[in-house]
């Protein structure tokens, strides 16, 4: 499966994006998914996660009541809308794909776990 993410760019604190995640290839639709994020010299983090059916959701806990996380499986496409962005926001955001959609909570916020990447899309927040 591909994976193309969209939606980045430069929203002062407070403000809002939407990044969108767009998969092809077979079975596209029935595959787990997940967004992480890489700040400046850091290592790769969790951000949030959705099974194929979108009924379970997973939220890294500094992004809870912040970020939603949705799929569109129609498009193949799956959104992260964030809200009342902070500067430490500010990262390259990477889309995951598990195509054996095997995700549950233990292993959502594991690298590991997923066995397709997407380009990063950057988010700026500026204070």
């Amino acid at each position: 499966v591909q994976l193309q993410a969209s939606g980045g760019g430069l929203v002062q604190a407070g403000g809002s994006l939407r990044l969108s995640c767009a998969a092809s290839g077979r079975s596209s639709s029935v595959i787990d998914m997940g967004w992480f994020r890489q700040a400046l010299g850091q290592e790769r983090k969790f951000v949030a996660a959705i099974k194929w059916n979108g009924i379970s959701t997973y939220y890294e806990e500094s992004v809870k009541g912040r970020f939603t996380i949705s799929r569109d499986n129609a498009k193949n496409t799956v959104l992260l809308q964030m809200n009342s962005l902070k500067p430490e926001d500010t990262a390259v955001y990477y889309c995951a794909a598990d195509r054996r959609a095997t995700l549950g909570a233990g292993r959502v916020q594991k690298l590991s776990s997923y066995d397709s990447w997407g380009q990063g899309t950057h988010v700026t927040v500026s204070s």
